[in-house]
C-alpha cells in the first residue's frame, strides 16, 4: 500500500502537465471532444511508456534512475502553429524526425555542449515561452473564436483560478504545493460548472477502455521548416533533461557519465518517435518529479514501476481522459499563465547564469530574443522572401535560435582571440 500511495503521488505531481497539454494543442488545432479524450488518454498512457525507457536501464537506452517523462511544453506553440499551417500530417512528421534527430546525436552531444552555453539556452528557452503566453491570453478570454470571447466573465473565472494556484502555492508546501496547479484547474471547474459552464456529455458517453491506435488522426507528411522546428524544441529537452539527470544523480548518490547520459537521450528520443506514431507528442524529463524525490526522499525503481503500471491504466480508460475535456477554457487560461510564465521564468533564469559584464552576450540575448519575438508578433514580416529562406525564418523560434547560435560562436571566439 506504501509503494501505491507513493507511485500515485507520483502520478499526480505530474499528472497536470500531461493532461493540461493536450488539451491546450486540441483547443488550438480545433479538434472535437471526442478526439480530445483520445488526446488525453494516449498522452497519459505514453507518459508511462516513455517513462519506462528512462527507468529501466538496458544495453542501450535508460538512465536507470527515478525519472519521469512527460510532454513538453516548449512544443505546445510550435504544434498548435504548424497544426494550423501545415496540418497534422506534417506537425506529426516533423515530430517523428526530430526523435530520430535526437536518437542519432545522442552519441555526439556531450560533445557539442559547448555550442549551447547558457545564453544560447537561455534565450530560446525564453523565445518559446514568450509564444506561449499569447495562447494563454487567448483562454482566458474564453477561446479564440468563442461567442463569448472577452465576456467578462470569462476573464473572472480565470482570475478566480489564478488566485487560487498563488494561495495554494503560497500557503502550502510539499506535496499539496507541487500539485497547487491540479489543484487549481479542479477548483476552477466546480466554480464554472455553478456558472453554468461544465457539461458532463462528454464523460457519460466516453467509453471503458482505449488502446492507442497508430496514425489514429494523420500519417506524416515532411516539411523542412516543421522539422528544424521541432529538432530545436528536440534539443532544448535534452539540455533541460541533461540537468535533470545530473540532479538525479546527486540525490540518488550515482555517479552520471556520459554512457549514462546517452542511454537517456536515447530513451527520450525513442519515447518521441512512438509517441508521434499513435499520434501524442514530444516527451522531456519533469522536473517537479526530481524534487517530489527530493522532497520525499523515496528513490525506488519499484515505486516507479508501479507508477509507470498507474499510468498505463489511467491511459486505457476514456472516461479519465473525459474529465479533462470538462474544464472550461478561462479555467485553463488562468492555469497557463502561471505554467506558461514559469517556462519564460525559467529561460530568464537560464540566462542569470550568463556574464552580462560581456557586451557580446547582451547582443546575443538582444537580437536573437528580439527577431524571435519580432517574428511570433508579425509572421508576415519575411513572406516576400524565397521560399527556402523562409523555412527559417518562418518561426520565431528557429530564427531565435539559429542566431543565438551563430551570434554565440562569432563574439565567443572573437572575445578569446581578444583575451588571448
Amino acid at each position: 500500500m506504501k509503494t501505491f500511495i507513493l507511485s500515485l503521488q507520483h502520478v499526480l505531481a505530474m499528472y497536470a502537465g500531461a493532461v493540461i497539454v493536450p488539451i491546450i494543442v486540441a483547443g488550438g488545432l480545433g479538434l472535437s471532444a471526442e478526439q480530445t479524450t483520445y488526446l488525453v488518454s494516449v498522452d497519459i498512457f505514453m507518459c508511462g511508456v516513455a517513462t519506462f525507457l528512462q527507468v529501466y536501464k538496458g544495453k542501450f537506452t535508460g538512465i536507470g534512475l527515478p525519472v519521469v517523462l512527460g510532454c513538453t511544453f516548449t512544443a505546445v506553440a510550435p504544434m498548435i502553429a504548424i497544426g494550423n499551417s501545415s496540418g497534422l500530417p506534417t506537425m506529426y512528421g516533423a515530430i517523428f524526425v526530430s526523435g530520430l534527430v535526437v536518437v542519432v546525436i545522442a552519441p555526439f552531444f556531450a560533445k557539442v555542449a559547448k555550442l549551447f552555453p547558457p545564453v544560447v539556452t537561455g534565450s530560446v528557452v525564453t523565445i518559446i515561452g514568450i509564444t506561449l503566453v499569447p495562447v494563454a491570453m487567448n483562454y482566458i478570454a474564453g477561446g479564440q473564436g468563442s461567442k463569448d470571447f472577452g465576456n467578462p466573465k470569462n476573464i473572472v473565472l480565470a482570475c478566480i483560478t489564478l488566485a487560487i494556484i498563488l494561495v495554494i502555492y503560497k500557503f502550502t508546501t510539499g506535496f499539496i504545493q507541487s500539485i497547487a496547479i491540479l489543484l487549481g484547474l479542479v477548483s476552477g471547474t466546480v466554480i464554472a460548472s455553478f456558472m453554468g459552464m461544465v457539461s458532463l456529455t462528454e464523460v457519460t458517453q466516453a467509453g471503458w477502455f482505449q488502446h492507442p491506435t497508430p496514425l489514429k488522426f494523420a500519417s506524416f507528411e515532411f516539411n523542412i521548416s516543421a522539422i528544424l522546428t521541432f529538432v530545436i524544441v528536440g534539443i532544448v529537452s535534452m539540455i533541460e533533461s541533461t540537468g535533470v539527470y545530473y540532479a538525479l544523480g546527486n540525490i540518488c548518490n550515482q555517479e552520471v557519465k556520459e554512457p549514462d547520459l546517452r542511454r537517456g537521450y536515447l530513451a527520450e528520443g525513442l519515447a518521441v518517435m512512438i509517441g508521434s506514431l499513435v499520434n501524442a507528442f514530444p516527451y522531456t524529463t519533469y522536473s517537479q518529479n526530481v524534487g517530489l524525490v527530493q522532497i520525499s526522499g523515496v528513490k525506488s525503481k519499484k515505486v516507479m514501476y508501479v507508477m509507470v503500471l498507474l499510468l498505463l491504466v489511467f491511459g486505457s480508460i476514456p472516461k479519465i481522459g473525459a474529465l479533462a475535456t470538462i474544464v472550461p477554457q478561462p479555467v485553463l487560461g488562468g492555469a497557463m499563465i502561471s505554467m506558461f510564465g514559469m517556462v519564460l521564468a525559467y529561460g530568464v533564469k537560464m540566462l542569470g547564469n550568463t556574464d552580462f559584464a560581456k557586451q557580446e552576450n547582451l547582443m546575443i540575448i538582444a537580437c536573437s530574443v528580439g527577431l524571435g519575438l519580432g517574428v511570433t508578433t508579425v509572421p508576415t514580416a519575411f513572406a516576400q522572401l524565397p521560399s527556402f529562406i523562409r523555412m527559417f525564418t518562418d518561426s520565431g523560434i528557429v530564427l531565435g535560435t539559429i542566431v543565438a547560435i551563430v551570434m554565440n560562436l562569432i563574439f565567443n571566439r572573437k572575445s578569446k582571440l581578444k583575451n588571448n
